[in-house]
């Protein structure tokens, strides 16, 4: 059998064998011995494997047209620009913002008081330094999109850091009142920690906080970033531009949308589907920089219920206190207070099986 068995995994004939090839050689032998039924058409004939010449050309010219069209104004990149904010260094602010805003929740568990403020002491000297980063790389980049002189972004960025961390407490206690209206609203909770650990309605507002919070600090970029990540994740759309009274709950939750202008009074409630939007945008050039800055999106007042699927457009349009809109509604017009707006009941046709009864059908209204 020497010299005149089948080839070895990646070796040529005429090849000298290098110090790779003999363990395969013992390998194939001792398969031999084991298996008598081996044969050379169980042993894989291996070629390397590399680009044919026209896949080399192909390959080529696909990177250099990719690098060429780099050079069209009419496409989007952000080439030989200032820095702009990392999207995974905000996920992990908001990952610490989790920990210090809901502690012992999230991350470090065996909290005790006599150790808290060492704990969120560490967490938040952590956190200033990411947010401070990212608010000045976010000023940075505003103030070169716009041509505006920069030259304190990275004072002013620590500066916004600390306004935003003294406004952590009446965060806190919004999400408090949050967390409660969820328990008070949804009659399957079973406690506040699963509120604050499972309601993906739960997360969106926390993030919407948060974010809305640096929106009204004047921060570009990273408020939007973080409510996206937040839609992303929970199917729950909250422009951080949104105004949002205490005690919100959202229940269920997936394909909420809330628009940037979009006023919500306190002890609100909104189910699974529900689009507070904005009319049509016209379809001119100068359609969406005419609406820009305006009022587009519906005002709820206090104590509304809005259940599912239910469509509220325009910037005129007002839902009373205390309103009732069922699902499936839609609406473009304001409704006084004290309303319940309900679509008529459609008509349901009950069809016998026409294997046991082959009746007429009966109606229902």
């Amino acid at each position: 059998m020497r010299g005149n068995g089948p080839l070895l995994y990646g070796a040529t004939r005429g090849r000298p064998k290098g110090r790779h090839d003999i363990p395969r050689k013992r390998n194939a032998k001792m398969a031999d011995t084991t298996d008598p039924t081996a044969s050379g058409h169980d042993v894989c004939d291996f070629q390397e494997d590399t680009l044919l010449p026209i896949q080399e050309d192909r390959l080529t010219a696909a990177i250099s047209a990719v690098v060429r069209s780099y050079r069209d104004e009419t496409t989007v990149d952000h080439i030989g620009a200032t820095l702009i904010p990392s999207r995974p260094e905000i996920i992990r602010i908001l990952q610490l913002l989790q920990m210090v805003l809901f502690p012992g929740y999230f991350g470090k568990q065996e909290l005790t008081h006599s150790t808290l403020e060492y704990h969120i002491g560490a967490e938040m000297t952590t956190l200033y330094e990411l947010l401070s980063t990212q608010m000045s790389c976010s000023i940075r980049h505003e103030c070169r999109r716009m041509d505006s002189l920069c030259v304190h972004c990275v004072r002013k960025g620590r500066e916004d850091a600390l306004v935003f961390f003294e406004k952590l407490p009446e965060i806190r206690e919004k999400l408090a009142l949050d967390v409660g209206a969820h328990f008070d609203g949804d009659p399957a909770s079973q406690s506040l920690d699963e509120i604050v650990f499972c309601y993906p309605g739960m997360y969106a507002i926390f993030v919407y906080r948060v974010a809305h919070e640096l929106r009204l600090q004047g921060i570009p970029l990273i408020p939007r970033i973080m409510t996206e990540y937040a839609h992303t994740v929970t199917g729950i759309d909250i422009n951080p531009g949104a105004r949002i009274g205490r005690e919100f709950f959202i229940d269920h939750g997936t394909g909420v949308v809330i628009g940037e202008t979009t006023d919500i009074a306190d002890r609100v409630r909104i189910y699974q589907g529900v689009t507070l939007g904005a009319l049509s945008v016209p379809r001119e050039s100068d359609g969406g920089d005419s609406l820009r800055g305006r009022k587009r999106h519906p005002t709820i007042e206090e104590d509304v219920t809005i259940y599912a699927q239910a469509t509220i457009l325009g910037g005129e349009t007002v839902i009373g206190a205390r309103c009732i809109i069922g699902g499936n509604v839609w609406l473009t017009s304001s409704v006084p207070p004290d309303t319940r707006v309900l679509i008529e009941p459609p008509r349901h046709v009950f069809r016998e099986d026409k294997n046991r009864n082959t009746g007429p059908p009966r109606e229902s209204h």
